[in-house]
């Protein structure tokens, strides 16, 4: 992930949390469907806030890959809230130091526009993951050139990137990066979120079995 920047850090931990309930208005149904029948031990990319928090059974242990340090407070209060056992890992999602075959279910959510080699990052998640192991992935993605969507995208692209940590909004082929990385089933679906925030609300959602 990018380096993060220590002012922008804490604006983004204050704006996320901000936008929780909104967000979770927006997306929570598709996520509650996507992270259905998550096992005991589940590894984040990206974690954030803790946005996620509220789909995880009460004693789920979960393995947070957050480097943004001003995310860490409130992660632990949203793990207190809702009975999760934290564990988190102030490192990138390109190197988690996480053992070969060793996690049953990953999950991303909006996160792969903010690395800066998403290949590197989902190879890294193919090596962690057990065979049978599942990629649950909720992510954004660049709307289809020539329309309104890609317009604005490339008009806000420099300061959305510099704003939120390296968040690219025209990152592109991210369906297709994950549907050819290897993985033994890929479902994914493309969609439009219906949400206000317009630049990000082309997306691609669904699971990936090792």
């Amino acid at each position: 992930m990018s380096t993060t920047n220590p002012v922008r850090g804490r604006l983004n931990a204050g704006f996320f949390r901000l936008v929780d309930r909104y967000v979770h208005h927006v997306l929570g149904d598709r996520k509650a469907a996507l992270f259905a029948d998550l096992p005991g031990t589940v590894v984040e990319l990206g974690a954030g806030t803790g946005a996620n928090m509220r789909h995880y059974p009460a004693g789920t242990r979960l393995i947070a890959v957050e480097p943004n340090p001003p995310m860490h407070g409130p992660l632990r209060d949203a793990a207190s809230r809702h009975g999760v056992e934290l564990e988190i890992h102030a490192v990138g999602a390109e190197d988690t130091g996480l053992a070969d075959g060793s996690i049953d279910a990953v999950v991303s959510t909006l996160v792969l526009c903010t690395v800066d080699d998403p290949g590197a990052v989902v190879a890294e998640v193919r090596r962690i993951l057990r065979p049978g192991g599942r990629f649950l992935v909720l992510e954004h993605v660049a709307a289809p050139d020539g329309s309104p969507l890609a317009r604005l995208q490339r008009g806000l692209r420099s300061g959305w990137r510099w704003a939120f940590e390296g968040c690219d909004l025209r990152r592109r082929h991210t369906g297709e990066l994950l549907a050819d990385a290897g993985f033994a089933d890929v479902a994914l679906e493309r969609y439009r979120a219906g949400s206000v925030f317009l630049p990000v609300d082309d997306q691609v959602a669904g699971t990936l079995r090792r």
